[in-house]
């Protein structure tokens, strides 16, 4: 496997690592802090940029001379590291939920007419 491919799935499975730490990250925030909706978000995505970007220095010292150049690390697989994020941010954060029994329930509808 070429230097590109290797640096691509590495992104992939930071992404889906980053993804289920920050739905944790997420939950952990809401239930002991009581941090929750925008916040959480915005704490989620600053840790991911973290992640990003600890990963792009270890990925640039390891592959500096493997690859044309620099700019080609950095660009390298960054549309599907945040759409894995995205993706498994949602699901764990979805399954913890139900995991915990904490999916509020739907609001009743007003204005409902009851036939008994």
């Amino acid at each position: 496997m070429n230097t590109i491919k290797t640096i691509y799935c590495i992104r992939i499975a930071l992404g889906i690592t980053s993804g289920a730490i920050c739905a944790a990250a997420s939950r952990i925030l809401e239930t002991t802090i009581g941090i929750d909706g925008t916040p959480a978000i915005l704490y989620s995505i600053t840790l991911t940029l973290l992640i990003y970007l600890l990963s792009l220095r270890l990925l640039q010292a390891k592959y500096r001379n493997s690859v044309e150049t620099p700019s080609k690390i950095t660009m390298t697989g960054i549309g599907i590291y945040f759409l894995a994020w995205l993706t498994f941010y949602i699901l764990c954060y979805t399954i913890i939920l139900a995991a915990t029994n904490s999916i509020p329930e739907p609001p009743p509808i007003v204005g409902a007419i009851l036939i008994a």
